[in-house]
């Protein structure tokens, strides 16, 4: 149990963002290098196919063609995986997690669900992109730190592990 909250220590991570009663909103950098890690880590895998199929690639092209494909497969899988399924049921991307940062249903608290980030992801980035990169921008000088996207979600990024 901790002594602040008498919750057990599994119920007292889901509402360790809050501070006062209040979200501790995440700082833009820091957003910005999960959003980079997350990227980052596809990116390399991709990177890692290419350079697999030019070393296997050298007298047959099909077996070269066969990593790359196999690659780009494995990127869109792990796409799917870390920018819907896990953060949907935990609030975590792979970024999200090494930088200490947490996706949450705005006022509610908890996990968004998979809908939610759906529609974060797929429906709010590339509209905030759209905008000449404004909807994220949003984030830096709202009162809670929410883009577009996290608008349009209904969702809200806050820095995890700080009581």
């Amino acid at each position: 149990m901790t002594v602040a909250q008498g919750l057990p220590r599994s119920q007292a991570r889901s509402r360790i963002a809050r501070h006062g009663g209040q979200q501790l909103r995440a700082p833009f950098p820091l957003r910005c290098g999960a959003l980079l890690i997350d990227y980052i880590a596809l990116i390399a895998i991709i990177v890692s196919g290419t350079l697999l199929s030019r070393m296997l690639g050298g007298g047959g092209r099909s077996a070269g063609n066969s990593a790359e494909t196999a690659a780009i497969l494995l990127a869109a899988v792990m796409a799917i995986f870390n920018l819907v399924v896990i953060p949907g049921l935990t609030g975590f991307t792979l970024g999200k997690w090494a930088t200490g940062l947490r996706i949450e249903r705005n006022g509610e608290g908890g996990p968004p669900g998979i809908g939610r980030v759906l529609l974060r992801h797929f429906i709010g980035y590339p509209l905030s992109l759209a905008l000449a990169g404004l909807g994220f921008l949003l984030a830096i000088v709202t009162s809670h730190g929410r883009g577009l996207h996290d608008m349009i979600a209904g969702t809200i990024v806050v820095r995890e592990g700080s009581i």
